[in-house]
């Protein structure tokens, strides 16, 4: 059985993000075969082109673990109708200098939470934009637009049972989308 490498990429800093609940009970509907880690994007400085000759540690490292990845996972909140400044800021450093993208080639997921009853929608549709014209295969459907209720995660952080059917497909999707672009 193959291995598959999952690279994480949560949208928020916030302590109790709500994508950050959603990244760990997806992970929990994954099958065994994929494992995933969670990458660091708020200690990147801010993209400035004058560094890309130079770049920082954090910069690297991040770079080093999007190449180990055989697939993305991208879980991003809304922040005024679009993806949130820290995510595109790692975006941009990954994918810099010209011809050294970390992100090429790798398939993604894109999914979100928001409490408003559109979620994620215009977030998603932005993040697709980007990943696009950075060679992200992305997957497409199904789209997952969810708004936070109190019911969507139980006690111990898991899907709640109104929403783990259709978490599931999504999961379920995803992992074929990865194992078809990383034959």
């Amino acid at each position: 059985m193959s291995q598959y490498h999952i690279a994480v990429v949560v949208g928020s800093l916030r302590k109790d993000s709500y994508n950050r609940a959603l990244a760990h009970a997806l992970v929990s509907l994954a099958p065994p075969e994929f494992t995933f880690k969670y990458l660091e994007i708020g200690d990147l400085p801010l993209y400035n082109q004058d560094d890309d000759g130079n770049q920082a540690e954090s910069v690297k490292r991040l770079k080093g673990e999007i190449a180990a990845a055989q697939g993305l996972l991208f879980v991003t909140p809304e922040y005024n109708r679009s993806i949130p400044g820290v995510l595109k800021n790692a975006i941009d450093h990954a994918s810099r200098p010209y011809g050294q993208n970390a992100w090429a080639g790798k398939p993604a997921g894109v999914i979100g939470i928001s409490i408003g009853t559109i979620g994620t929608a215009m977030a998603q549709q932005h993040l697709r934009n980007v990943l696009a014209c950075l060679d992200v295969p992305t997957l497409g459907q199904p789209e997952a637009f969810l708004q936070m209720k109190d019911d969507m995660f139980d006690a111990s952080g898991n899907i709640g049972e109104g929403s783990r059917a259709f978490l599931q497909k999504w999961i379920d999707r995803y992992t074929a989308w990865v194992k078809q672009h990383s034959a």
